[in-house]
C-alpha cells in the first residue's frame, strides 16, 4: 500500500505482520487495521514470517497461537532471541484455555487476546504497542435501504470509515455480496449525503454483528465535496 503525502501533515507509516489472516478468529483483523499509517503484511506460516520480519523489519506481529509449521510461543522466543529481530511488539491470539493463555504469556509477548477477537480490544491493543496517531471519532449514523436478492429492508447501522469511494459499516442484519445499498446519512456541519454503493466485503464479527465494506456506485460532486472535507477534518495528525 502506497501513503500518499498530505501538505502540512506527517504520515507515521507502521508496518504490521499477520499470521495466518485466513483463519476465523483473524479474518476480520485486516478490515479493523484499515488504516493509512498502517501497512499489513500477511503470511501463512512462522517460517514465512521470520522471512518478511527479516526483510521488512515489521513494528507489530499478531499471530495465532497455533501454527502450521511451529507454535506462535516458539516464534515469539525465537524472535526475542536474535538482537536484529527483537525489537517488535507482538500479540498472540489463543484459546481460553489455562495451557494456551501460559503458553501466550511466556513466551516474551506484549499481549494476547482470547478468541473470538473483538475488535474494541483487538484497537485498543494495537493502540497501545504502536505509537501511531489516534483518529478522531469518525462513527456516523447511518439509513440504509438494500436490495438483495432476498427482496428488499431498511436498517440503521453505523459508519466506520467514510471516503469518497465507500464505507465501512457495522450493522446486525444479514447482507451478503453483491447487495445493492441505498445510504443516507448526515456529516457534522454538512448536508444530507445520500449514495448508491454496492457490498463489495462482508466479515462476521460477533454472533450478531457484521462488517460491510461498501463501494459507492453513485456520488453527485457536493456530497464528494463534503465527504472529503470531513475525511480531511478527522485525519491523525501528527
Amino acid at each position: 500500500m502506497t501513503t500518499l503525502p498530505v501538505p502540512g501533515r506527517v504520515w507515521f507509516v507502521k508496518k504490521t505482520l499477520l499470521i495466518n489472516p485466513v483463519n476465523n478468529s483473524l479474518a476480520s483483523v485486516k478490515s479493523i487495521l484499515d488504516r493509512d499509517e498502517l501497512r499489513i503484511f500477511t503470511a501463512t506460516t512462522a517460517e514465512e514470517a521470520l522471512r518478511i520480519h527479516h526483510e521488512e523489519l515489521v513494528n507489530l506481529l499478531i499471530t495465532e497461537l497455533d501454527l502450521p509449521d511451529m507454535g506462535g510461543d516458539v516464534l515469539c522466543s525465537r524472535i526475542r532471541q536474535e538482537q536484529a529481530l527483537s525489537k517488535i511488539s507482538v500479540i498472540i491470539v489463543c484459546n481460553d484455555t489455562p495451557e494456551e493463555i501460559k503458553r501466550a504469556e511466556s513466551c516474551g509477548a506484549n499481549a494476547r487476546l482470547l478468541k473470538p477477537v473483538k475488535p474494541e480490544q483487538l484497537t485498543d491493543c494495537v493502540g497501545k504497542l504502536l505509537p501511531v496517531p489516534t483518529r478522531k471519532d469518525c462513527r456516523v449514523l447511518v439509513r440504509a435501504r438494500v436490495y438483495g436478492a432476498h427482496g428488499s429492508t431498511t436498517l440503521f447501522c453505523t459508519a466506520l470509515n467514510i471516503s469518497i469511494s465507500g464505507l465501512l459499516i457495522e450493522a446486525e442484519g444479514l447482507l451478503a455480496v453483491g447487495d445493492r445499498i441505498s445510504c443516507m446519512f448526515f456529516l457534522p456541519d454538512a448536508r444530507q449525503i445520500t449514495a448508491v454503493g454496492e457490498v463489495v466485503r462482508a466479515v462476521r464479527m460477533t454472533q450478531i454483528m457484521h462488517q460491510y465494506g461498501i463501494s459507492f456506485i453513485s456520488l453527485d460532486p457536493q456530497c464528494q465535496l463534503d465527504i472529503e472535507s470531513f475525511v480531511a477534518a478527522n485525519a491523525p495528525l501528527a
